[in-house]
């Protein structure tokens, strides 16, 4: 799952929002440093990668992708789903249309940001309400993945799979909608019982 399907499974709390969005901004600092409804966040966030990356689904998703993509396949996935999310907010989301999810959580970020570990706080939150509120798009997708390899320094080839997404659009929304109601229930317990899926 990307960020928009993070968003999406944590409670509706903005601490605990954003620290599922932290889960990727946090590689070699102190947890123990940060507010505690982020702590939870961020141990949420790594129990839905955990099962995410062990699911049977999200594996025959990966093994649809052609060699070349394959080493690159888990980000891969996780964009497309949060594509698939996109494409289906108005009945999957949270009530409130795409853009204006996207402009809360904008919102949310400028207000905590003194909380957020400095990764994620030095994130620009226009960019990120401008990604979110273009995931359904698959022009949208392709550059979130063009920005993404950019990041990487050209070192992870990620836009290939912008094309690949195009082609094989309805098998890997058939996996899509196969996978999210179990996240959907999952997460839930996650939600309710973090204790238990550290």
């Amino acid at each position: 799952m990307n960020w928009l399907a993070h968003l999406r499974l944590a409670a509706d709390e903005p601490l605990l929002r954003l620290g599922n969005l932290a889960g990727d901004f946090v590689t070699g600092i102190d947890l123990s440093a940060l507010h505690p409804t982020l702590r939870l966040g961020i141990r949420q966030h790594r129990a839905i990668d955990r099962y995410t990356d062990r699911h049977p689904v999200v594996r025959r998703s990966r093994r649809r992708l052609p060699p070349e993509l394959r080493r690159v396949g888990g980000i891969l996935v996780d964009v497309y789903f949060d594509h698939f999310l996109a494409c289906r907010w108005s009945e999957l989301g949270t009530g409130s249309d795409l853009p204006s999810y996207a402009a809360s959580v904008r919102a949310e970020l400028e207000t905590r940001r003194d909380q957020l570990p400095s990764r994620l706080a030095a994130l620009p939150a226009a960019g990120l309400e401008r990604w979110l509120a273009s995931y359904d798009r698959l022009d949208g997708i392709a550059d979130v993945l063009e920005r993404m390899e950019r990041r990487t320094g050209g070192r992870v080839r990620l836009r290939a799979g912008a094309a690949f997404l195009a082609r094989e659009h309805a098998a890997l929304a058939d996996d899509f909608e196969a996978f999210w109601p179990r996240i959907m229930a999952w997460s839930g317990s996650v939600v309710r019982n973090p204790a238990s899926r550290r």
